[in-house]
């Protein structure tokens, strides 16, 4: 019911009121007077929420939503204990639904969620966590400059960092052929999606396992970093030191420029839950590692994304390119990622800001 329409009614009902009720009907005429303003402010935004018009909203509007709400709901209250007249009482009771739906509406579908998610959700979480993805990209650069210094002064280093399954012909004492073959472009691609269905694994166990480590007040994820990194660095010495680095980074870069950067999001997702737990501020712990939690999930979404990516650049494009095309190929999706996450700063929704999240 609009305003005009309610205040008609009021006016109509007043004229009809028996004298023996003045006093009531007066009483409700000033309860009615001291707060139709926000009624008729609230009704003015749920009715453009439910047109949709959601970009339309005045931010005060939107950040003034939970108050209002809680006003028609009280007044409700108020109205149903006095016996106020039926005419505000019917106008409260039908704003109050209304206003509850749009505010506490059920959740919506997957193919919503996933519009949501994909079209802002993602890259807003990852932004909200730039402080923890800097301690994981410092971490990251420290475990690759170590694993390189190790094996450097003592290449028997590079045995107890790189694993078994690497270390088939590269290996220190190599001779560049070897690892240059090791680099090759492969002719066909039989073989290459049992391997893609690996290395998916095995990235996907470190990023998870670099998220899940962070409840320990995020050091566990650090030192997880900088271990996985130094066997990068310790591989990136041994091609380094037969003058491959070029081809080697051209090998890395298809896929590593994707692969990464999901193992950098999972373990800034993890430090950003224990860095939260350790410093809760006016918050309990639980409380702390709840809120930080449901960001730190949406990253991990968007990780376990990136990882399909990943796996299937490994396996097909790595192995059946040049040089040149790998370094394309890796260059665009680093930009692409990059402007997804940081260059765009999607608009926070109406009903988030409502909640002041």
């Amino acid at each position: 019911m609009k305003a005009p329409a309610l205040r008609n009614l009021f006016r109509r009902q007043s004229l009809e009121t028996p004298p023996a009720t003045e006093e009531a009907a007066l009483r409700s005429d000033r309860f009615r007077l001291d707060r139709e303003a926000d009624w008729r402010r609230l009704d003015t935004i749920v009715t453009m929420m439910e047109k949709g018009r959601l970009r339309r909203i005045p931010d005060d509007d939107v950040l003034a939503l939970p108050a209002l709400y809680r006003t028609a709901a009280s007044s409700l209250s108020v109205a149903r204990e006095t016996s106020l007249d039926q005419a505000a009482l019917a106008y409260l009771e039908a704003l109050v639904q209304r206003a509850w739906f749009q505010v506490y509406r059920p959740q919506q579908g997957f193919f919503s969620w996933l519009r949501g998610f994909l079209g802002g959700g993602l890259s807003r979480s990852i932004q909200q966590i730039w402080l923890d993805i800097c301690i994981a990209l410092a971490a990251m650069v420290a475990g690759t400059i170590t694993g390189w210094l190790l094996v450097s002064r003592d290449q028997e280093w590079y045995y107890a960092l790189v694993p078994a399954g690497f270390t088939d012909s590269r290996v220190p004492g190599a001779t560049r052929e070897t690892l240059l073959e090791s680099l090759a472009v492969q002719q066909d691609a039989q073989g290459l999606s049992a391997f893609a269905a690996y290395l998916f694994s095995n990235n996907a166990g470190v990023a998870i396992l670099a998220f899940a480590l962070g409840f320990a007040f995020g050091v566990p994820s650090v030192l997880l970093l900088v271990h996985n990194m130094a066997v990068l660095g310790a591989m990136w010495w041994l091609f380094s030191d037969a003058g491959l680095s070029w081809e080697f980074a051209a090998w890395l870069s298809v896929h590593g420029t994707t692969e990464l950067f999901a193992i950098l999001l999972a373990g800034a997702a993890g430090i950003h839950i224990g860095r939260s737990m350790a410093f809760p501020g006016a918050r309990s712990i639980m409380a702390a590692a709840a809120g930080s939690g449901q960001r730190a999930a949406q990253v991990m979404a968007g990780v376990v994304l990136m990882l399909i990516v990943a796996a299937m650049l490994e396996a097909f494009p790595r192995q059946l390119l040049g040089m040149n095309e790998r370094f394309l190929i890796g260059g665009s999706m680093l930009a692409i990622w990059l402007a997804y996450f940081f260059a765009v700063r999607p608009r926070k929704p109406a009903l988030q800001l409502a909640h002041g999240e």
